[in-house]
C-alpha cells in the first residue's frame, strides 16, 4: 500500500481543526510540568515554560538543577520552581522520585529542554517516564531515552510528542544523519510507528507524523528560526496546546505552524536573522488569534 503524501498545513487546515476553547480560568487550561536544564543551560527551561503559558497552559511548574532554581524562580515569576538534586552539571538520577511525585498534579509533562548529556538524560528518564501517566512531550536530548528504549512510551497509548531536529531524529531512528536530511518524513514515520508517539521534526520544512502514519508538512519560517533556544520554544508551544486539551497530533501540527509563522513575523520586524529565541514566546497568542 502506498504511503499518502503529507497534508500541507495552511490556515484553512487549522481553522477546520480548531483548538479546544480555552475555558474561563487557569484550572480549565491545565497545568504543565517542565523538567530540564543543567548548570550550563538554565535558559532552556525558562524558554519552554514561558512558551507553554503563551500557548495556553493555565499553570506552570519548572523542575531543574538546584544551583539555578532560585534565579529561574525570579526570571519566571508565574511559575512554581522545584530545585532538584544535581550530579555534575545535570539533574541527578536520585531526583526521579521527586519528579514523578510532582508530575501527579500535572496535566502535561515536558522533559528534555536544556539536557546536555545523552547518557545522563537516559539514566534519569528511565526512572521517570515509565511511571508517568499524563501526556508527555519529549524534547531534544530527551530523545536519547527513546533511542535506548524504543517502546518506552507505549504505555501512554499515543499521548506523547517527540520534538526533535533532524540530527536528533537520526540518533533516535538509528539512521545516518545525511539519510534523514534526504528524507526526514520516512525517518519520522519509522519512529512514530515504532515508539507510538507523534513526531515533530523541525528544519527548513517541519514534518509531523502520527503513529498511524498520517503526516503533515509546515513550510516556511525562515532561517532566523535556526537559533539557540528555538526548539525549546517550539516544545513549549506544543506543551501549552496539549494543556488546553488539544490532542497530540493537533498540538504538534498547530505548534509547528505557529512556530514557523513566529519566525516570519520576527523576520519582518527585526531582520531575516538576528532575532532571539526569547523574542518568540510573546508572539504566540497573536499568531494563534490570526489563525482562529
Amino acid at each position: 500500500m502506498s504511503t499518502p503524501d503529507p497534508v500541507v498545513v495552511t490556515p484553512a487546515t487549522l481553522r477546520d481543526w480548531a483548538l479546544p476553547e480555552p475555558g474561563t480560568g487557569k484550572e480549565s487550561r491545565g497545568q504543565v510540568l517542565v523538567v530540564g536544564g543543567s548548570t550550563q543551560t538554565p535558559g532552556a527551561v525558562r524558554l519552554a515554560g514561558e512558551a507553554s503559558l503563551r500557548g495556553g497552559a493555565g499553570k506552570l511548574a519548572l523542575a531543574t538543577v538546584s544551583p539555578t532554581a532560585a534565579a529561574l524562580a525570579v526570571a519566571v515569576p508565574e511559575s512554581q520552581v522545584l530545585a532538584l538534586a544535581t550530579d555534575a552539571d545535570s539533574i541527578a538520577v536520585g531526583a526521579a522520585d521527586d519528579i514523578v511525585d510532582r508530575a501527579q498534579a500535572a496535566d502535561v509533562a515536558l522533559v528534555g529542554p536544556g539536557f546536555v548529556e545523552p547518557a545522563a538524560s537516559t539514566s534519569l528518564l528511565e526512572r521517570v517516564l515509565p511511571r508517568l501517566t499524563c501526556p508527555v512531550v519529549v524534547d531534544a536530548l530527551g530523545s536519547a531515552y527513546l533511542t535506548q528504549h524504543p517502546e518506552g512510551l507505549h504505555h501512554l497509548e499515543g499521548r506523547a510528542v517527540l520534538n526533535v531536529n533532524p540530527s536528533e531524529l537520526a540518533h533516535t531512528a538509528g539512521s545516518d544523519e545525511d539519510e534523514v536530511l534526504r528524507d526526514p518524513l520516512a525517518a519520522a514515520r519509522a519512529v512514530a510507528e515504532r515508539s507510538r508517539v507523534v513526531v515533530l521534526c523541525g528544519g527548513s520544512s517541519k514534518y509531523v507524523v502520527a503513529p498511524s502514519g498520517r503526516a503533515w508538512v509546515v513550510e516556511g519560517g525562515g532561517p532566523g528560526l535556526g537559533v539557540s533556544g528555538s526548539g525549546d520554544v517550539q516544545a513549549g508551544i506544543v506543551t501549552g496546546l496539549l494543556a488546553r486539551c488539544a490532542d497530540p497530533a493537533q498540538a504538534a501540527v498547530w505548534g509547528a505552524y505557529v512556530h514557523a509563522r513566529i519566525g516570519e513575523r520576527l523576520a519582518a520586524a527585526v531582520g531575516t536573522v538576528g532575532y532571539l529565541a526569547r523574542d518568540m514566546p510573546e508572539q504566540v497568542p497573536a499568531v494563534v488569534a490570526e489563525v482562529g
